[in-house]
């Protein structure tokens, strides 16, 4: 029977044996930090922000007005109610017809049962206009958002001071000015009723 010869083990190679653990340790760390870096580098979407709610006072309120039959438009500042020219004032006037009265009036008990801020904006056509009154557009369409402002607060019964007034001219025409039709449309005053997140 032959004699069984044992490998004499090499030293040197036994003493580097814990290299080998030692290198999977650190390939293990450094694929950790690279991944970390990545992350941190390329962080996850954040959620988007839910839409607020709309209002539920002036969800109410659009519905009633609308059956009044009247123009109403939801925008981002609130709800805008537009009432034309022919509706409230004579051709280059700012006195607002008695036959319109009747409807401001509704306007302004509806108006009074919310707490909201009301901006009345006027507009006009890119027709120039000067008269013996009004020196251009500008004024014209502040004159009429500030005859409207004090028939909702003195005859109305609306607080002043949730009420403002502005004028935009010719410069914010709903459609082209280049009919009779589009050019009666844009001469208007709105009654933009804010939204409560709106300062």
């Amino acid at each position: 029977m032959k004699p069984v010869h044992r490998r004499a083990s090499d030293p040197a190679r036994d003493r580097d044996r814990w290299m080998v653990s030692y290198m999977d340790v650190l390939t293990i760390l450094l694929i950790f930090f690279i991944a970390a870096a990545a992350q941190s580098a390329n962080p996850p979407p954040m959620p988007e922000k839910a839409s607020p709610p709309r209002s539920q006072p002036l969800v109410e309120l659009q519905r009633k007005l609308a059956a009044l039959g009247l123009d109403l438009k939801r925008e981002p500042r609130g709800l805008v109610i537009s009432l034309p020219q022919t509706i409230l004032f004579a051709s280059g006037d700012d006195a607002i017809d008695a036959q319109a009265r009747p409807l401001v009036e509704q306007i302004a008990a509806m108006l009074r049962t919310i707490p909201n801020k009301v901006t009345l904006v006027g507009h006009a056509d890119a027709v120039p206009i000067h008269n013996k009154r009004f020196k251009n557009n500008w004024e014209l369409a502040a004159a009429r958002s500030l005859r409207l402002l004090e028939l909702l607060g003195r005859d109305g019964g609306i607080d002043e001071s949730r009420l403002s007034v502005a004028s935009h001219s010719s410069f914010d025409p709903k459609v082209a000015n280049d009919t009779v039709d589009g050019r009666a449309a844009n001469r208007r005053v709105e009654i933009v009723i804010l939204d409560e997140s709106v300062p």
